[in-house]
């Protein structure tokens, strides 16, 4: 698999790279390590450029840099736990699967999962300017449309009257899993300039 090739055409060809994807039988340890786990970076790399090096303006405070130490350790521990988050998803896709109508097959739950998360992971980019960061999460948006068109595209065998709630379903759990992440990330990071980005 071409790492870059695949990414850009989940953002540019989504609905034509889900049937590709679809007839390929890519274990799901293989899609965490070979995908996720280099995509992902870009997006924590940024933000420990941006948050450490850069900075941003706080009203009333000026310019403010995150320590290093304190920023690299933020950009680890937001890594390590949002890729658990998205393989976690994977899992929660495949458990839904029956009340859905749908085949079981974790597979294809963890590439809904994964490369859902594509246009998100490459928009992280903008962490390092954190002042556009929320471009970050418009891109995030996008993924879940992402999503929709793999549950479409028929990974899952779902019925195509259930895919709605099946998709609404798995963005909840997703949701539920960022909340978590935040919660986590808050307990350890419980200082005023820092906020929960994953």
């Amino acid at each position: 698999m071409n790492l870059v090739a695949r990414a850009q055409a989940f953002i540019l060809k989504p609905k034509d790279e889900w049937i590709k994807v679809k007839g390929e039988s890519t274990p799901a340890l293989q899609l965490v390590t070979g995908y996720a786990v280099p995509l992902a970076a870009i997006s924590y790399i940024a933000l420990f450029i941006g948050e450490a090096l850069i900075g941003y303006r706080v009203p009333f405070l000026g310019w403010i840099r995150i320590p290093i130490g304190r920023a690299l350790l933020h950009a680890v521990f937001y890594y390590v736990l949002a890729l658990a988050s998205v393989y976690a998803l994977g899992f929660i896709i495949n458990a839904l699967a029956p009340n859905f109508g749908s085949r079981q097959n974790l597979d294809n739950a963890m590439k809904l999962a994964i490369y859902s998360m594509t246009p998100f992971w490459i928009g992280g980019v903008f962490n390092l300017l954190p002042f556009l960061s929320w471009l970050w999460f418009l891109l995030g948006i996008y993924g879940l449309y992402v999503m929709y068109l793999g549950f479409q595209a028929g990974l899952m065998d779902t019925p195509k009257e259930k895919v709605a709630g099946y998709l609404i379903v798995s963005i909840v759990a997703y949701v539920v899993l960022f909340g978590i992440i935040a919660v986590i990330m808050g307990a350890i990071f419980a200082v005023g300039t820092l906020s929960p980005r994953f």
